[in-house]
């Protein structure tokens, strides 16, 4: 062994060795040095190697503040190299403290504990957060409950977060302020909820408006409060009553623990209108009140606030019937009613229109009483009578069987048409029933009290002969009275004679007398005739007294004299 006096290439080396400790086992480790110096924006740190290494300042701070560091204090600093080209040894502060933090990281990782970090860049996609030294991707949609605008207040504080996933190898970790503010919130909500009880009286804040209702923030948990328990007088959209931010007293109605919903009312706070309401209202009572809603089956007027009754669509008009009540009625109008019926248990009352206004069936009756002779428009025919337009809106009716003697009330119908001017006299009137009868025959001349026969005074009979006078010409026949005020009747044109040519209407003439035979009465005692039936009975009978065919005699000899001797006679 060579002299230590003199030593050789290799006795230094083994002295360097033994004084540097293995100085190439440095690299890559953590280790503690102390700050020797400060220069400019550099620490000066000694870690036992043969040279001192720089760090920037910047390193020793958090982001956004100074660093806190004087000559003495004693820092940990990773060993990239023990020697670059300079001969100072390389060191780094954030790569001692992200290796340290990687190993904390992952033991509260491994906890799913909340870590402490601080929000300091922005990255396509959200944000980065520095670990105490290690660096993780926050997401965009992990940074609060509901979406945040600006980051900017929440930058460079000291704040929890969640990690949600962390690979050492790739370097990546993600982490969540979200889930630590959902979790908070969570517990808040449990403690809260806890502490509140129905029917309790809180003040809250309106937190947001939806058509159904609104949300009411009670100091960390929200509950809803219903449109329909806003008020008791009736509210469209919540937006009538609050607004966004307002402060309200509500009440506590019902908390379900297990959901944790919790539903708020306004309105119990108010006395209630129907308290009482029955004695309020008696049924007959005349009142006023402001229509609030139209519905296809009627229409809701507000009596007071908080107290609305239904018009029912059959009530609202004595002489509108099937016709939508927003044609009788508008939103707003100011209306008068009459109570018909009040259910204070089910909170409703039943209110009539037209019970408010006089009744026009009554005021007919009361103007045109039973035989008045009326005048009107036919409205409508139907395939059981007319209906006939009459004074103040009200309809009568003609039935088939009164609108003419002698024809049937099928062919009565078809005599007139929509839209014409007709007279009737007043049968019968049920205002109850909003019912006019009506009858047209009965202006006609000659009706059955006055059947009686021509000159003779005697009722006429079946089968009789009699004069008649031709009252008018129609397609189905002619209309006819027996003398100068006798009966009225109806020859059908297949009756007005035996051969076709004579079966023609208009062969006749208004004041032509003519004989025909008494065929029968219809259900209203009115005598119907026929010529052919008179035509038919006198052949017969002169076959009887002059001798059949077969004497000799031709048919129109036998009849010639038979007329000859009915002439005679006469």
């Amino acid at each position: 062994m060579a002299s230590t006096a003199n030593p050789s290439r290799d006795d230094f080396a083994a002295l360097l060795e033994q004084t540097l400790g293995g100085a190439e086992s440095f690299e890559g480790r953590v280790v503690i040095g102390t700050v020797t110096g400060i220069e400019n924006d550099l620490a000066v740190i000694d870690v036992g190697l043969k040279s001192e290494g720089r760090v920037p300042l910047r390193e020793f701070a958090a982001p956004g503040q100074k660093a806190d560091l004087k000559v003495g204090d004693e820092v940990q600093v990773y060993v990239d190299r023990v020697e670059n080209a300079n001969g100072e040894a390389m060191l780094s502060r954030d790569r001692a403290r992200r290796e340290a933090a990687w190993d904390n990281l992952e033991t509260e990782f491994a906890k799913t504990a909340r870590v402490e970090g601080v929000i300091f860049g922005r990255v396509k996609g959200g944000f980065t957060v520095d670990l105490s030294g290690a660096v993780a991707f926050l997401p965009g949609s992990q940074v609060d409950i509901r979406p945040v605008r600006d980051v900017t207040p929440l930058m460079d504080i000291p704040q929890p977060f969640q990690i949600l996933k962390m690979d050492r190898k790739r370097g990546n970790i993600v982490v969540s302020r979200r889930a630590v503010l959902e979790e908070t919130r969570a517990e808040q909500r449990s403690g809260l909820i806890q502490s509140l009880a129905e029917g309790q009286v809180i003040d809250g804040v309106v937190k947001n408006i939806t058509d159904y209702g609104a949300f009411v923030d009670l100091g960390g948990i929200d509950g809803l409060l219903h449109v329909t328990d806003l008020s008791y007088k009736r509210v469209n959209h919540p937006s009538e009553v609050l607004n966004i931010g307002d402060t309200v007293k509500v009440q506590i109605i019902r908390i379900n623990r297990d959901t944790q919903r919790i539903s708020l009312g306004m309105k119990q706070l108010e006395s209630d209108p129907w308290d009482g309401a029955a004695a309020k209202y008696p049924v007959g009572e005349k009142l006023s009140g402001r229509v609030t809603n139209i519905t296809e089956y009627g229409a809701f007027v507000e009596l007071e606030p908080g107290i609305e009754g239904l018009v029912h669509v059959s009530e609202m008009s004595w002489t509108k019937k099937n016709v939508h009540p927003g044609k009788i009625v508008s939103t707003s109008q100011e209306v008068e009613v009459v109570v018909l019926e009040v259910d204070a248990e089910k909170r409703r009352i039943s209110l009539g229109l037209k019970q408010a206004q006089n009744n026009p069936w009554e005021a007919f009756a009361a103007a045109h009483p039973v035989g008045t002779e009326v005048e009107g428009e036919v409205k409508n025919a139907t395939e059981f009578g007319l209906f006939i337009g009459l004074d103040n809106d009200v309809d009568g009716m003609v039935h088939m069987s009164d609108i003419a003697w002698g024809i049937s009330g099928e062919d009565a119908l078809n005599l007139h048409r929509k839209g014409e001017t007709v007279k009737a006299i007043v049968l019968a009137i049920e205002p109850d029933k909003e019912r006019i009868s009506l009858g047209m025959k009965q202006l006609e001349r000659g009706g059955p009290s006055a059947a009686v026969a021509a000159g003779g005074g005697d009722k006429l009979n079946k089968n009789a002969i009699v004069t008649v006078t031709v009252l008018e010409v129609r397609d189905a026949g002619l209309e006819v009275q027996v003398g100068e005020d006798g009966a009225t009747g109806f020859i059908k044109r297949t009756d007005l004679g035996r051969d076709r040519d004579e079966q023609r209407p208009e062969r006749f003439q208004v004041g032509q007398k003519f004989d025909a035979m008494v065929t029968g009465f219809d259900r209203s005692k009115k005598p119907t005739f026929s010529v052919k039936a008179m035509q038919i009975a006198e052949e017969k009978q002169a076959v009887q007294q002059y001798g059949s065919s077969d004497s000799g005699a031709s048919l129109g000899d036998i009849l010639g004299e038979a007329l000859k001797a009915r002439n005679e006679k006469n």
